[in-house]
């Protein structure tokens, strides 16, 4: 029962939030502050802890790389950060308007999350990622620009690949999807406008949702331009998650953003 479930993993969930600020707190506390390591583990020791409180059910197939790559994966909710982020120490790239959201956007910041500006340009943004990688520090976009419910994957957007294309780091090919009694699950995509204090309260409700996550061989990308690149990934995506290769209509915006 829904209200039953939540008796115990809303204060639950609440409680762990609580903890994870505390400790975003002390690492921002000298000498642990010019410290990427510790920030990293103690991040993905949270994001564990996390998932042990939700309803997920979670099907590794794979593993994370060991080397230094670019985890790039379909979109489908915001649970996607929190499933990667508890598999390895990595970095995401976000929005710039992630920073701003309510307890969440602290703790991402403290994370140590790449925060993208609107209007920065393909080579502003390539120069941060690019800082981040040749740092050792592995990093994570969801390269769709948005998300999807899960039924399919849209154009994965070149520009974001740009930091790698031509290069000697991998791009790390990472598939999810989320099922319930064989088929698609319609709670845990975070779609449209849904608003997170809602769309949590739902999740908190739910019986046991069963997530595939699959870690694809890695794609070399030293000898292959961004956009090509792009489409190899997401073409290894499709075939993880069995879906269809269709070509996602796309507004002018969204070519020229690709471009």
């Amino acid at each position: 029962m829904p209200w039953l479930r939540r008796l115990w993993r809303a204060p639950a969930v609440a409680g762990w939030v609580v903890l994870g600020l505390l400790l975003s707190g002390l690492l921002q506390l000298p000498p642990l502050r010019w410290r990427t390591r510790p920030r990293q583990a103690v991040t993905c020791w949270w994001m564990r802890g996390l998932l042990r409180l939700l309803p997920l059910r979670i099907r590794c197939h794979g593993r994370p790389p060991r080397r230094t790559a670019l985890w790039v994966g379909n979109h489908v909710s915001w649970l996607d950060i929190i499933l990667l982020g508890a598999q390895a120490p990595v970095r995401f790239v976000s929005k710039a308007e992630v920073r701003h959201w309510p307890l969440l956007g602290r703790l991402a910041h403290q994370a140590g999350t790449l925060f993208i500006q609107r209007g920065q340009t393909s080579t502003e943004v390539s120069q941060r990622m690019t800082g981040v990688l040749e740092q050792g520090q592995g990093l994570v976009i969801f390269a769709e620009g948005t998300t999807t419910a899960g039924d399919r994957v849209r154009t994965f957007h070149g520009r974001l690949l740009g930091c790698v294309a031509g290069g000697d780091i991998p791009v790390q090919p990472v598939a999810l999807a989320y099922h319930r009694d064989g088929r698609r699950d319609d709670i845990a995509p975070f779609i449209d406008d849904d608003e997170f204090s809602r769309h949590l309260w739902r999740l908190l409700g739910s019986s046991r949702i069963e997530v595939e996550l699959h870690f694809l061989p890695l794609i070399d990308s030293s000898q292959l331009e961004r956009n090509r690149l792009a489409r190899s990934t997401r073409q290894a995506v499709i075939q993880a998650l069995g879906l269809e290769a269709s070509k996602p209509c796309q507004s002018a915006e969204a070519l020229s953003a690709a471009a």
